[in-house]
């Protein structure tokens, strides 16, 4: 680092010492930025390079403690971190690919750029961090989600050439994290920089093959090393001649790639971004965008998953009825009595490491339908024919997300329960009394 920065080392050794960055980034796909604000019980301050981030004072302010944050209208995130996924130029309808995607910080944004269209694939190769991505689309509130634990070269058989978009937030040494975990030092000095120079190089040679011509990639990581930085996005544009780096807008204190610090010198190295963390208020990042040129031909795997007929139960009709038939049964598919609805976009996912393939409706239990968590993330507070509305500040709202039965007005029956308009999660209402369904893994402790 020292041989780096030369003049800046003091200043970037001095910024190691001082409190980390908190911030959250506001979940578009639920509510608008301007109408969060009007919301909002927390004192921010804007992130100049992320229009929907935000600053908060982690000493004042808990907004992993407070109800928005279980309706899913926000994700906490350190704010260098939400470069990668805004500089990603993410139009409706595409096909989209977060390769390294747990715990699901970029993932959340990518979803809320498509907007409920097109297809989000979100894998991680751990399984059990695959866990934690599902659980934070789930949150979101995310219907068009494909969640996947494969390998990169399994992926680059089944998607040849068919995504718009990808991300790839890829393994790294980690100096970003040094503020934030003690544990990333310890890593950093176990492993070095070779080992997920050599994770990155496996990653990036079939992720090139998987971008469809005309596409885009970025490239990120939150390290400091030229290795994995501008060397593995040289190591990229090496694979194929079509894949060239783009320009896109960087915030002003933004440092720009540095082709001195590559092997070949390369001048378009200059369009990348380096994040500091004695120039920002951020960890550190390093982001590229790329794209391949050419036009692809959108014949191939694509909208051909292969629905299996299913008679749904009287019980669950009944209960989509009372959605205003926002689902096609046509598109609605079942597994162990478990009910799932494939949006008309999604390919064929046959033989592979599946957590979750769409979105998630409920159960059929004897005698009668159960929704799911899943589904009232997805929802509005127009959506469903019964709802219980609760003011933040209410008692009763803590009192629904720790699991336990509250007082409520209503229709006897299922009912959406809202804190100010939008949706927490199912209960059943019997004579003023509200059986708690909120799903136990998420309950507040």
């Amino acid at each position: 680092m020292r041989t780096l920065l030369k003049e800046e080392f003091d200043e970037y050794k001095k910024c190691l010492d001082e409190p980390m960055h908190h911030g959250i980034r506001i979940n578009t796909l639920k509510i608008s930025v301007e109408d969060f604000m009007k919301l909002s019980p927390f004192h921010l301050k804007k992130i100049p390079w992320c229009e929907n981030g935000f600053y908060y004072d982690d000493k004042t302010d808990k907004p992993s403690k407070h109800p928005y944050y279980y309706a899913g209208l926000y994700y906490i995130q350190e704010p260098s971190a939400m470069t990668p996924a805004s500089v990603l130029p993410v139009s409706k309808g595409d096909r989209v690919l977060d390769l390294c995607a747990a715990p699901g910080g970029k993932s959340t944004e990518l979803a809320a750029k498509l907007g409920r269209t097109g297809i989000l694939v979100s894998n991680d190769i751990s399984a059990s961090r695959a866990k934690a991505l599902l659980k934070n689309l789930e949150v979101f509130g995310v219907p068009n989600s494909l969640i996947i634990s494969e390998a990169p070269y399994k992926l680059a058989d089944r998607f040849h050439e068919y995504f718009d978009k990808i991300l790839i937030d890829a393994p790294c040494s980690g100096e970003g994290m040094f503020r934030k975990s003690q544990s990333m030092i310890t890593a950093w000095e176990n492993n070095k920089n070779q080992l997920f120079v050599d994770i990155q190089r496996d990653i990036l040679k079939y992720i090139v093959d998987m971008l469809k011509p005309g596409g885009k990639i970025v490239y990120s990581t939150c390290t400091f090393s030229p290795l994995e930085n501008e060397q593995s996005v040289e190591y990229m544009l090496s694979l194929d001649a079509r894949l060239s780096l783009c320009e896109f807008e960087k915030y002003a204190l933004f440092d720009d790639g540095h082709p001195e610090w590559s092997l070949s010198g390369n001048e378009e190295l200059k369009k990348c971004a380096r994040i500091w963390p004695h120039k920002v208020d951020g960890e550190g990042h390093f982001v590229c965008l790329v794209k391949k040129d050419g036009i692809c031909d959108n014949s191939g795997n694509f909208g051909n998953y292969r629905m299996k007929k299913v008679k749904l139960s009287v019980e669950a009709l009944e209960f989509l009825k009372r959605l205003g038939n926002k689902f096609d049964t046509s598109r609605i598919e079942m597994s162990d009595d478990k009910l799932y609805y494939i949006p008309e976009s999604f390919p064929d996912v046959k033989g592979m490491r599946i957590l979750r393939c769409g979105l998630f409706l409920g159960e059929n239990k004897k005698n009668r339908f159960e929704p799911s968590q899943s589904l009232a993330m997805t929802l509005t507070k127009d959506d469903f024919d019964n709802v219980i509305d609760i003011a933040c500040d209410d008692i009763r709202v803590m009192k629904y997300l720790k699991g336990e039965t509250i007082e409520a007005t209503g229709k006897d029956g299922w009912a959406l329960v809202l804190v100010d308009g939008y949706p927490l999660g199912w209960g059943k209402l019997n004579q003023g009394i509200l059986k708690n369904k909120y799903l136990p893994g998420w309950r507040l402790m």
